[in-house]
């Protein structure tokens, strides 16, 4: 019985220095609601999903909330390990390694309510201008084409409140999350502007580990075994459910 104990306590010290030996990753987004938010439980779907995916490959994290922009340039520096929600774009490989899709996002145009659009295809856009979040990717056609207008601003709300103004003629966001802030705009930005229809495109989300981090393979191969077996076993669709998707 003692040796039996002995062999058991061994193996609980050991698996308590390896998980001491994990460094705790450091994990950034924007506010991004409903997928990423501080204020929202858990921080929004996709925060609450990544480091629950996170926490069951054995890694601890700490997420900070800061700007885009910010948090972009801090993967590329290696000031934070993992981006929480970003879309692929190509020239991001050159600062981290994408984990496979962990949700996928349907990218929409907004117009001034009222006012006549007929899209069919991006060059139907040449002529308008079109507000987007400085540094964001939406999708590979949309982001590759240099004819189209587009107006750099720091986040939706501002482009919004542009669209709204008539300062832009479009603006573009996944269409969850221009549902979630449109409600938090006034009635004068909010009843002023539509959706446009088709859908722009769909984009999948994903988690962009820094290069800088010299277990990023690891890392990100750690979260794709780990976020399939939440899938097999339910807890992945459970947790969607929970934040309303």
């Amino acid at each position: 019985m003692r040796s039996l104990l002995g062999v058991l306590g061994g193996v609980l010290l050991l698996a308590m220095a390896q998980a001491m030996a994990q460094p705790t990753l450091r994990l950034v987004g924007d506010r991004w609601p409903p997928f990423s938010d501080a204020s929202l439980p858990g921080g929004g779907l996709a925060t609450e999903l990544v480091t629950t995916v996170l926490g069951r490959a054995g890694y601890a994290s700490a997420v900070e909330e800061v700007p885009w922009a910010r948090a972009l340039m801090g993967i590329g520096e290696g000031r934070y390990d993992v981006l929480i929600t970003t879309w692929y774009s190509e020239p991001r490989t050159h600062l981290g390694e994408y984990s496979r899709p962990y949700l996928s996002n349907r990218i929409r145009l907004l117009k001034r309510k009222g006012e006549a659009l007929n899209v069919g295809r991006l060059a139907d856009l040449y002529p308008y201008s079109i507000a987007v979040v400085r540094g964001y990717a939406y999708t590979a056609a949309f982001d590759g084409d240099r004819e189209l207008h587009k107006v750099p601003v720091r986040n939706f709300s501002s482009a919004l409140k542009m669209l709204a103004a008539g300062r832009v003629d479009l603006t573009v966001e996944d269409e969850y999350v221009a549902r979630y802030l449109l409600q938090r705009e006034p009635p004068a930005v909010r009843d002023a502007v539509e959706f446009v229809a088709p859908p722009l495109g769909q984009s999948s989300l994903h988690i962009l580990v820094s290069l800088k981090n010299p277990q990023h393979r690891q890392i990100v191969e750690a979260f794709d075994r780990a976020i399939d077996a939440m899938r097999a076993d339910g807890s992945y669709d459970r947790l969607l459910r929970q934040h309303g998707f």
